[in-house]
């Protein structure tokens, strides 16, 4: 089983940054993908970040320039750094994580962006 533990949302002002990160524990492959995901009120759940355990990353197309994903292996931890939000950015964030065999969710952090 996988736990994953977010923390860093809040409230924000437009043009403002926060940084997400999630830890990850229990029994997973080394070899995975960690992310971020996000589901506004009223719409489907969409990509944000990912980052492979050997770093390779993909961002959804309105976070590219703005966010930058990371990761501490040695920590199970992975972060999300959100420059120049946006209120449109305003969302539940879900942490991720994906192996050949497991596909576990974090419980979401609320991140709220005012104009």
């Amino acid at each position: 089983q996988v736990q994953l533990v977010e923390s860093g949302g809040g409230l924000v002002q437009a043009g403002g940054s926060l940084r997400l990160s999630c830890a990850a524990s229990g029994t997973f492959f080394r070899g995975n993908t960690m992310g971020w995901y996000r589901q506004a009120p009223g719409k489907q759940r969409e990509l944000v970040a990912i980052i492979s355990s050997g770093g390779m990353t993909n961002y959804g197309d309105s976070v590219k320039g703005r966010f930058t994903i990371s990761r501490d292996n040695a920590k199970n931890t992975v972060y999300l750094q959100m420059n120049s939000l946006k209120p449109e950015d305003t969302a539940v964030y879900y942490c991720n994580i994906r192996t050949v065999t497991q596909n576990s969710w974090g419980q979401g952090t609320q991140v709220t962006v005012s104009s």
